[in-house]
């Protein structure tokens, strides 16, 4: 009689015969001192990878201070530099051997709009015109009059103008407000 294969009589017979027919040959141990060397070498990998990265941000952090301190040297510099032709002027007409009142006011109503025009190049504004609607984020009252002929919170008299530079308030105006 020619033998028959047995069925398995449940999935789970079915299964445990399957994974023991293909489960490879165990593979032998590591020994623990290869275990433990492998994962010294892998913690001082880890270490070494650890320590690179502090040493990188700490380059990085001292490399970003020195530019930012440059950087600040740097945009004073250009500013004063952009002054100096003023100062010069101021020094021609200080030096003027003859000068009469005439030519000294129209030295320095020169000065003044060279001076302005820097200011302008450097991107700083001037506000506080008579006239403006008084804004206390960026006028100083320090007075106030009653006027029938001006409108409420107008600017009646500017004493110093404000400056600003893009939104920044270099100084607020000083300025009279009426009603």
């Amino acid at each position: 009689m020619a033998k028959k294969k047995e069925e398995p009589a449940t999935q789970a017979e079915a299964a445990e015969t399957t994974a023991a027919q293909t489960e490879p040959e165990a593979q032998p141990e590591q020994p623990a001192e290869d275990k433990s060397a492998a994962l010294e070498k892998e913690l001082a990998a880890a270490k070494e990878a650890h320590i690179r990265t502090l040493a990188e941000y700490d380059n990085y952090r001292k490399r970003s201070t020195r530019e930012k301190e440059a950087t600040y040297g740097d945009a004073k510099a250009a500013a004063l530099k952009e002054l100096l032709p003023v100062l010069d002027n101021f020094e021609r007409a200080l030096s003027a051997p003859d000068a009469d009142a005439e030519s000294l006011k129209k030295g320095m109503d020169m000065i003044f709009q060279g001076f302005l025009t820097t200011l302008e190049k450097l991107g700083v504004e001037p506000f506080g015109e008579v006239g403006d609607p008084f804004d206390p984020n960026i006028h100083n009252a320090v007075m106030h009059l009653e006027d029938d002929t001006l409108g409420e919170n107008v600017i009646a008299a500017v004493f110093s103008k404000g400056y600003k530079l893009g939104d920044r308030i270099l100084r607020p105006a000083m300025v009279q407000v009426a009603n």
